[in-house]
């Protein structure tokens, strides 16, 4: 059996002893064990690390792998106060569309008593209709689609990620619906061209999402190259490691083109930025973790990025 000091990441501080382990026990184990005595650091909490500066250890490996005798040291950080990832997406995704709709009612609040009877161009409907169905998709896909790899995330990032979904929408919701909207510039053919560019986006991009799901079994971590389907819109995976993110620029790029507004082409830029951001991270942990993943995808942009 095994005696292993838990200290504090970035001091060295002691935070407890554990007793009972043996090599072949996993850090999942180790956590458990650290919650037991440390009723506050649950789990999901907790980053167990194998030196003071080091990097986060996955739950699976073992303290024989890690070189760990008895007496040997691990360092925990405390991860703060976890929320759920489904409850993250819920509350992300609930708000815009509720935001958006507000503004849709025109409120005598926000516009004044005489916008409500104001007449709406066709594209104003339309482009309500596509930003609920947009959101009613990803509420969809979190209850029903996705398998996180993390069970939570650091509560605070949920303040975070409202702000910035709820904030655009108030700002992009604004503007459309405002009795002044002014309605495309090449009439018909730019409404209706966007909406069929958006749709097929919106469609490759639950694809996708559809794909991801099926590569990771349930209640597991399980990681794998994904690959085209017989969907054709999953042939994106032979140029891009993140297709999913080019379908949502894509949809968005498409809903500005019909919309003809200049807020919803900056919340385009905007998540064009951050989700190329993970692309390139996750093309990396790609070609990190697989020696047979093919070197001529790109991350998001194919051929490009």
């Amino acid at each position: 059996m095994l005696c292993i000091q838990v200290l504090r990441a970035g001091t060295g501080k002691p935070v407890t002893k554990l007793s009972g382990l043996n090599k072949s026990s996993t850090i999942s184990e180790v956590k458990k064990k650290i919650y037991t005595q440390k009723g506050k650091l649950y789990p999901e909490r907790q980053s167990i690390r194998s030196s003071i500066k080091g990097k986060n250890i996955k739950d699976d490996e073992t303290l024989d792998h890690l070189g760990l005798d008895n007496g040997g040291e691990l360092y925990l950080k405390d991860l703060g106060p976890q929320i759920s990832w489904t409850l993250v997406f819920l509350s992300e995704y609930a708000g815009p569309l509720f935001v958006y709709l507000l503004f849709y009612m025109r409120p005598a609040i926000i516009y004044g008593t005489q916008a409500a009877y104001k007449p709406m161009h066709q594209a104003v409907h339309i482009a309500a209709a596509c930003w609920t169905f947009h959101y009613a998709k990803r509420l969809f896909e979190t209850v029903f689609i996705h398998r996180f790899s993390h069970a939570t995330m650091p509560i605070m990032n949920l303040f975070i990620n409202c702000s910035y979904y709820w904030g655009f929408a108030a700002f992009v919701s604004y503007y459309i619906n405002h009795p002044l909207y002014t309605p495309p510039m090449y009439g018909d053919v730019q409404l209706y061209g966007g909406l069929a560019l958006f749709l097929m986006n919106e469609v490759g991009n639950f694809s996708i999402h559809y794909a991801l799901r099926n590569l990771r079994p349930p209640g597991t971590k399980e990681r794998r190259i994904p690959h085209p389907t017989a969907n054709p819109m999953t042939l994106a995976f032979a140029f891009v490691s993140c297709p999913n993110y080019m379908y949502e620029v894509g949809a968005w790029l498409s809903f500005t083109i019909m919309s003809q507004c200049l807020p919803a082409g900056l919340f385009t830029l905007a998540g064009f930025y951050q989700m190329t951001m993970w692309a390139l991270g996750k093309h990396r942990n790609y070609k990190k973790e697989f020696s047979s993943y093919p070197r001529s995808r790109k991350s998001i942009i194919p051929f490009v990025i």
